[in-house]
This record gives C-alpha cells, structure tokens and sequence, in this order.
C-alpha cells in the first residue's frame, strides 16, 4: 500500500513539474513579447491647454481628453481612501496582485452581492498604458507579469498617481483633477466624501453611473464606496451616514469659453496657438496661456459696441419675428428648442402669446435643468406699445411699412428676442438681432497688447471676427498715414495745398475726386485739410509726394502688405483690418515706434517652463544681488524707428484737431487729450473711428457684412465717433488726463491758420503750430497744387470760387 501511494505521488510530483515548467514556457513565451514598462516614467498624458485673461481669470479650456495632471502629493488623502476603498483596499501591502481580492470579488459575485473587481490598481496600469482591454487569458497573464515588474520598478505613490491621473470618468473626463471640475466644477480639494465616493464609483462603467440617466444607480454605488470607506477605517460611521444623506450634488461644468463677453478674442488665441504649435500641442500639450485681455475693458467695449449698433439699427425698423411656433398646446416645449444667442444674456427669447392694441403677452423661453431637460414652470411677461414702438416702423418684403397696432407686427406664436426692463414686474422690451455689424479693438500702444476686441454684436450669432477677418476699405481714416509721409519728407503741418477741384487722367480713365461735401474750401493748410477731411487736399498731396512714398509708408505701418501706388489708393480705397489699422495708429501714439499688436503676453508649456513670451525687451540692471541706492532698471526698447518721434507728434497734434474742431467733435465732450480720425468709405459703406490718448489706441468701423450703404448722410463722425465715446467715457474713468508729451527742440509757433503763414500778435484766428528743428512757417505764400499759370497744375482750369479763395488768402502765389 505505501509502496502504491509512492508510486501514485511519484507520478503526480512527475505531472506537476511537467505542468510547472509548461506553464514557466508558455508564460515566458508571453514574456517575450511584453511592452516596456520603462515607458512609464516617462508618461506624458494629453493635459487641457487653458487659456486666462490678463488678471488670471480663466478664459477656456481645450481638449481632446479634459485632463489636469497632478502630483499625488497634491491629492487629498480623502480623495485616495476613497479610490483605495472602492479599487483596491490593499493597494499599499500586495506585490501587484492581490489574491485574496480576487477570491473575495468572486464570492461576491457568486453570493449575488455588489460588483467588485478583482484587479489591482497596479494591473489597471498595468492594462491601461501597457496592453488592449481584450478579455483574454494571454492579456491576463501579461497583466499580471507587468503588475511584478512595476511593483518592483516605481513607488506605491507613483502607482497611485499614474492611475489617478489617466482613468477615464465619463462626460469627457480623465483623471481626477479634470472629473472634480467636470462634474462639480470643484479642485480636488474642494470635494467632500460623498463627491470623492462617487467619482471613485465611476471608473468601473462611467455610463452606468450616469448622474442623471442612472441617478439611483449612482448613488448606491456611491454609498456602497462610503461604507467601504468606514470598513478601512478612513472615515467614521457618522461621516458616512451624513455623506450618504447628501445628494449626488452634480453640477457639470460647460464646455468652451468662461470669461463673459470674451468669445472672439479667445476664439483668436486659440488660432494663434495653432498656427505656432499645431492642434496637438493646443488639445493635448497642456499649455498655459496669459493673454492680455482687460476683462473690464472688454465688457465695456462690448457694451459700446452693441449699444451702438442696435441704435443704429432700430431706426430702420423691424424686420419680423426669429421663427413662428404652435403655441396651441405647451408652447415651452418647442419653444426650448429654438436656438437664442447664449452670449447676449441680457436677452431672452419669448413667444408671443396674445397681440392686441395695447401690446404683447409673452411666454419666456423656459430654462434648463442641470441634467438639461426643461424646468416646468412657464412665464409670461408684458411687452407694452410703447417698449416696441421702433417696430412700429416694419419691413416687408424691402418695403417700410406704418403700423398702427403691434397686433399689426406680431401674431400669437412669432418668437421674439425681449430684454426685461429695469425695476419692472415681468415687463419687457422687444429686441432684434442687428443686421449691421462691425469690429472693435482697444491697444496699448507702447507694447501692441490687444486689451479688448470685439468682432461682431454676438459670437452666437457669427464667429467671423470683423476686427481682425474682416477686409474694409479704412477711407478717411487712411489719410494720416499719407499726411504723416509728408511731414516725414519736407511738408511742415503749415504747408498749404489747394482744396480745388481736380481732375486726373490715367490713359482712357478719366477720375474726378470730390470731397465729402461737394464743396471746396480754396488753399488750406494740412491741419485743415486733416480737421475737416478734405479729399481733393489728400489727392493733391499724395500726387506731389508720389504716391510710392505713400506706398512705403503705407506698408511701414503696416496697414497693408503691398499698396498699389494709384492715387485713389490715398483715399483709404484699398482693404485691410481694424486689428492693422490700429496697430497703425499705435505707432503715430508711440513717438514713432513699430509695435507688434499681440494677444498673448505668455506661454508655458506643462512643466511650468516659458516657451513664448510676448514682451522681447532687455532690460539693465534687473538682476542685482542687493540695492546700494542705483537707480531702478530701465527697460531698453529695442523697437524699429517707423517714423520720427516729431512727426508722430505732429500728426498727434493735427487729430487732437479732429476731435476740437473738425469731423469727431462729439468726442471732445469726453474733455479728454484724444487724437483721432473718422473714416467714411464711398456710398457710406463703412464708417470708421480711430482715436488715442497717450496710453490707450481704439479703433472701429461699422457697416454690412456684405458692403451696402448705411444709409446717406452717415459717416465716422455720426456713427462710429459716438460708440468711441461711450467706450472712452467709461474705459478711461479714475485715470489721469495725460496730455500728448512734445519732443525735445520742437519749437511751437502762432500761425494763421488760413495761410500757415507765422501770426502777429493778438492776430485773430491763429493756432500753435509745431515744427521741426530748421523748419518753420514759410516767408511767403504757396501753394501746392497749383501752376503759375493759374491752373491746377493737371491741365484744367479753376473753378471762380478757387481763384477767389487765392486771391483773398494771401496776396497772390509764390
């Protein structure tokens, strides 16, 4: 019998070592092929780029996969037990594998109880950056072999850290920093236990734990990882029952941008950033950008700007309702699904529900959910006769018509956009998107930093960005830049040049000019021909200079990449951006100086390390071990020279002339130092208004997406010039009056204003005028533009009003 059991024992150690040393093969042969864990220390997870204003606050997220990476020194310990309790209690005490959890997941599952599983949170890894989710016994094994080596390669910490930071939790969320802002809008070390219990419940099956489809389910899951919180000992029976009496408490946090109003600067940047690094970099690098977007400053420019065009667009009357809708039954439910603008809060849309004599009864828009279904209670409001009386005035079929009630405008079941008055009780006014449009953008002109930008009345509606996008012709507003070439090269602000009428031939073209008003004023300096706008003055001037030196200038601006030398071009007739024209007259604001218009002061890639900066100068004497009473550091401005520093103050002088007395001066009731010009295209196509302190350039143009007339009669002055105002009166309040500062050895003369000659004391009608070193106002009378034989100099005769004009101007031509 002992000899039969040796024999049985014999036969069966002989099988087990066979088996053993097949099973050490089969394993090795998987060995072989096995990832190199190695990779893991170098694990570069897709981080969110985040985007922030000047002051820090945050402008948008970007993403493929919503993912803030951090150390596991950075995450709470509540946050790890509750991870640790639902995942792998005795993460910190086994080699990789835990068999004693394997064993208790299967009885579990047997006896019917709650789903544990039986993976490490050393094999999720393990699984995750290393091998496919394939459920075979191959992966398995390998899994397992894996988990050995990492274990013996990386700290438990590390472990920790990797997992926490790669595990997906639903609704776009990876890791735990990106799931505590996706679904409570919290950092982690926000959340409470039962936000921590119930992220750590989702990595299992985030749609089985949905928030709101599964809200039961969810929360007993959360529950079950609370109590196994209490069983390791990491929270107390009274945490766990106050937590688990809590509410899931979701509150998803919305994709794209966050900073109200900043929609088309952040849409810019997020370009930029593309052009520079590609779109991996933006969605996956986790790069920090600082912009040098003004928050304030860009509500107020947006304020400016809607402002204006809705006034502007009122006064043609109202064009009819958004849609229609059947309002016969829950008007809330369809009316839910008509898309309204999310970037204009102050408006709702509203159904009509009643139209009678006296006004409207509406039906808001009803709100939505956090899980996004509609809330039930429905409200109504008013819209009095009075509220839409510029909808009195309605277009149909391109004809204004006269209504004499609004039941005449609007039906039951039109929807509206409404705006609710201020201090009234359910009472609204009736709203309409504008058909006009137009761009905006506020500078600082010493560093090119873009403090605001608007590109349109709302981002909802179009995302074409008309401040940097769109081609404008600039009109008048172009003229600085040919009267600034001429100050460069000889021409003084007293030079005097004829405003007469002037025809020019250009082989079978014939082109006959004519200033804004179809008059001509006779000689005029180049103050006065700037003040008031003069068109034929500009043509004039361009034709004696060469119209390639306005060219050149045009293109050291930086208005245009390469000008057409044709003398309409001097007239503001080629096309180009609000963003270049500004940054043009930056460099008038400046002394002179090139600026690079930017919208990004800063990146830094996820390590923390700068990898763009926008500001490039040097600056001496910043890094000193300690102070011994030297003076503080200067900035060096190593910025190309456009223009001389006294032409750009002279040019300054002669707009600071537009606002006193020429085409801007509502603006000088602002009682501000502000230079400007207006611009008004042919046909009233676009107006424009560019102006400037000392520290502060904005520039904007109104008109159509496609170019039709604003109407006759509208220019910069009238329209644009306001919204200016509205945005100077309210960006510059609490600061300075910052007068123009002269250069040094300018020398400032009492000219008459007539005839730029030098004024003799108390001489009525005279102005300062500054000159340049060795220039000065002229000895005798001339003008430009003129032959001796008392033609124009282009073969036509003048008019009887010119001659006039000369002859009382000054005693005759030299």
């Amino acid at each position: 019998m002992i000899r039969l059991l040796g024999y049985f024992f014999g036969i069966g150690t002989a099988v087990a070592l066979l088996v053993a040393a097949g099973v050490a093969v089969y394993v090795g042969n998987l060995s072989k092929d096995l990832p190199d864990y190695e990779v893991l220390a170098r694990y570069e997870p897709p981080v969110t780029t985040r985007i922030h204003a000047s002051d820090g606050s945050l402008m948008a997220e970007y993403a493929h996969e919503r993912r803030l990476y951090l150390p596991i020194q950075a995450i709470p310990d509540r946050v790890k037990a509750a991870f640790l309790s639902a995942e792998d209690k005795n993460f910190y005490n086994h080699p990789g594998i835990d068999i004693q959890g394997i064993g208790r997941a299967a009885v579990r599952y047997v006896s019917g109880g709650p789903m544990q599983g039986g993976s490490t949170i050393t094999q999720q890894v393990a699984k995750n950056f290393l091998l496919t989710n394939e459920q075979t016994l191959d992966r398995k094994i390998k899994e397992a072999v894996l988990s050995f080596r990492i274990e013996e390669a990386y700290s438990k910490d590390r472990i920790l850290e990797l997992y926490l930071n790669e595990i997906f939790f639903g609704l776009g969320a990876y890791g735990i920093a990106g799931a505590a802002l996706t679904y409570f809008d919290k950092s982690v070390n926000e959340l409470t236990t039962a936000d921590a219990a119930y992220l750590a419940a989702l990595p299992k099956g985030p749609a089985n734990y949905h928030p709101f489809r599964h809200t039961e389910r969810a929360i007993e899951r959360r529950n079950w990882v609370i109590d196994q919180m209490v069983e390791n000992n990491y929270i107390s029976r009274e945490e766990a029952e106050k937590a688990k009496a809590e509410g899931l408490g979701v509150k998803p946090r919305r994709g794209g941008t966050y900073l109200f109003a900043g929609e088309y600067f952040t849409e810019e940047v997020r370009r930029e950033i593309i052009s520079r690094y590609g779109q991996t970099a933006l969605y996956e690098g986790g790069l920090s950008v600082r912009t040098t977007l003004n928050p304030d400053m860009q509500r107020i420019a947006r304020k400016a700007m809607q402002t204006g065009l809705i006034k502007y667009d009122t006064l043609r009357g109202y064009r009819g309702p958004v849609t229609s809708i059947d309002v016969s039954g829950d008007w809330g439910v369809p009316l839910g699904e008509v898309k309204g603008l999310d970037d204009v809060p102050e408006w709702t849309l509203a159904v009509v529900l009643e139209s009678g004599a006296s006004g409207l009864r509406i039906g808001l828009k009803p709100a939505r959910q956090v899980s996004g279904e509609l809330v039930r209670e429905r409200v109504e409001g008013t819209v009095s006769k009075e509220d839409m009386s510029f909808a009195m005035r309605h277009v149909v079929d391109g004809k204004t018509l006269k209504a004499n009630s609004p039941a005449d405008v609007l039906k039951p079941g039109d929807v509206v956009f409404v705006e609710k008055q201020e201090g009234g009780e359910n009472t609204y006014r009736l709203r309409q998107m504008p058909e006009v449009s137009g761009g905006m953008i506020a500078m600082d002109p010493h560093t090119g930093r873009v403090l605001a930008m608007v590109g349109g009345f709302s981002y909802a509606q179009s995302e074409f960005n008309r401040a940097t996008q769109a081609m404008r012709q600039p009109g008048s507003s172009f003229k600085p830049i040919v009267y600034a070439a001429a100050l460069d090269n000889g021409y003084t602000p007293a030079s005097v040049i004829m405003d007469g009428p002037i025809t020019i031939h250009s082989g079978n073209t014939v082109w006959t000019p004519k200033n804004y008003d179809g008059r001509a004023a006779g000689p005029s300096t180049l103050r006065s021909g700037i003040e008031r706008s003069r068109n034929l003055m500009t043509v004039r001037l361009a034709n004696d200079m060469g119209m390639k030196l306005v060219a050149e200038y045009a293109e050291r601006f930086g208005v245009y990449d390469k000008l057409a030398p044709y003398l309409p071009m001097s007239l503001g007739s080629g096309e180009t951006t609000v963003m270049r024209m500004v940054s043009a007259y930056a460099i008038m604001a400046n002394g002179g100086r090139s600026i690079k218009p930017s919208l990004i002061d800063r990146i830094q890639d996820r390590y923390g390390k700068t990898v763009f900066r926008h500001d490039d100068r040097g600056c001496e004497g910043c890094n000193a071990s300690d102070w011994q009473n030297q003076p503080e550091p200067e900035l060096i401005d190593n910025a190309e020279q456009v223009l001389d520093p006294m032409t750009a103050y002279q040019i300054t002088s002669m707009m600071v002339g537009v606002v006193q007395r020429g085409t801007a001066t509502s603006v000088a009731e602002l009682g501000r130092h502000i230079a400007g010009k207006t611009g008004t295209t042919n046909d009233e196509k676009d107006a424009w208004f560019i102006g400037y302190t000392p520290n502060l350039v904005v520039g904007l143009y109104l008109g159509y997406d496609k170019p039709r007339s604003l109407g006759r009669g509208t220019t910069g002055g009238g329209l644009s010039a306001p919204v200016f105002k509205d945005f100077m009166r309210a960006a510059l309040e609490g600061t300075p009056n910052v007068d123009f500062k002269v250069p040094d050895g300018m020398n400032l003369v009492s000219i008459d204003r007539k005839t730029g000659m030098q004024a003799t004391p108390g001489q009525p009608g005279t102005i300062m005028e500054a000159f340049k070193p060795g220039t000065g106002p002229a000895d005798s009378y001339w003008v430009i533009g003129m032959g001796e034989d008392g033609s124009n100099g282009y073969g036509e005769a003048l008019s009887p009003q010119a001659n006039q004009a000369i002859q009382s101007g000054g005693g005759g031509l030299y």
